[in-house]
């Protein structure tokens, strides 16, 4: 894609005025399903509760946190950074079966902040219809006027009215393999690498250690699905011995007015006071 998360504090972003920024980061929310168009239709593996992944892209100067911070329902939280923004959100699905349809309802609020202007903004993603399948539409509006937003979440995305319309963004090209790999773009085939020296470092509980996932990746399906179930019932058990669960790495911040819930990472929140030492003697 040509507006990543790693890029979305360049000088474009930050530069632009308010409403130039709003265009932004709609060119940006969309953005994020771009590659989905290329996506294997199976199911994907859900994430084992307490499962996490940590990615420090040094080359692209971000670092990424994530964890299935609840089972049931299923929530994912993240939290990324570079020294130009901050990245951070809530993910879960809703489904609906309608008979001989299904409805799929995306959950949960994103928020980008800028550091080099201030600027937070905050969105909820949003749901689409298969009538008006990959097409996008919205406006900037304020006291003073409205951009039209229009376009293809798998094509591109234009702000204006045509033929003055400009480019907001457009999908950057799959790598020639992709059909070979699930459909994920070059990005995605680099994030379940295990380089020399990572198993001593990460956590048994990151993604990358999962043996189904391994095998998916190397192509044995059966050998994956057999693997996947060893571990969804190994989760069941350990539930059933301790059905509480405390995440490791992020906690519940409050509420908004819409009441969804607000999850900030703990390794990004200011340290805590220190408690009153214990004296003995009074």
């Amino acid at each position: 894609m040509s507006l990543p998360v790693s890029q979305f504090g360049s000088d474009h972003v930050e530069t632009a005025n308010r409403n130039g920024k709003k265009a932004n980061v709609a060119a940006f929310a969309v953005s994020a399903y771009a590659a989905t168009a290329h996506r294997a239709a199976s199911k994907p593996f859900n994430p084992l509760l307490a499962e996490t992944y940590e990615c420090v892209r040094e080359d692209k100067g971000f670092r990424f946190v994530a964890e299935q911070v609840s089972h049931h329902p299923p929530i994912s939280a993240c939290h990324a950074e570079s020294a130009r923004w901050s990245f951070w959100q809530e993910a879960r699905i809703r489904t609906k079966f309608w008979g001989k349809s299904m409805e799929f309802q995306p959950a949960g609020r994103v928020h980008v902040r800028l550091h080099t202007t201030g600027d937070h903004f905050t969105w909820n993603k949003a749901s689409s219809w298969s009538s008006s399948r990959h097409e996008v539409r919205g406006a900037v509006s304020w006291s003073g006027g409205r951009l039209r937003l229009a376009g293809r979440w798998s094509e591109t995305l234009t702000a204006g009215d045509p033929p003055k319309a400009r480019c907001l963004w457009r999908p950057g090209a799959m790598p020639p393999e992709h059909e070979d790999y699930y459909g994920f773009t070059r990005f995605a085939m680099e994030l379940n690498e295990l380089e020399p020296g990572m198993k001593d470092v990460l956590p048994h509980t990151d993604t990358r250690l999962r043996p189904d996932q391994r095998a998916l990746e190397e192509g044995d399906v059966d050998r994956a699905e057999q693997l996947k179930h060893q571990l969804e019932q190994a989760q069941r058990e350990r539930r059933r011995e301790a059905p509480d669960h405390t995440p490791a790495w992020f906690r519940l911040a409050g509420r908004h007015s819409c009441a969804k819930t607000t999850l900030r990472c703990l390794l990004y929140l200011p340290p805590a006071p220190p408690r009153n030492p214990i004296t003995k003697g009074g």
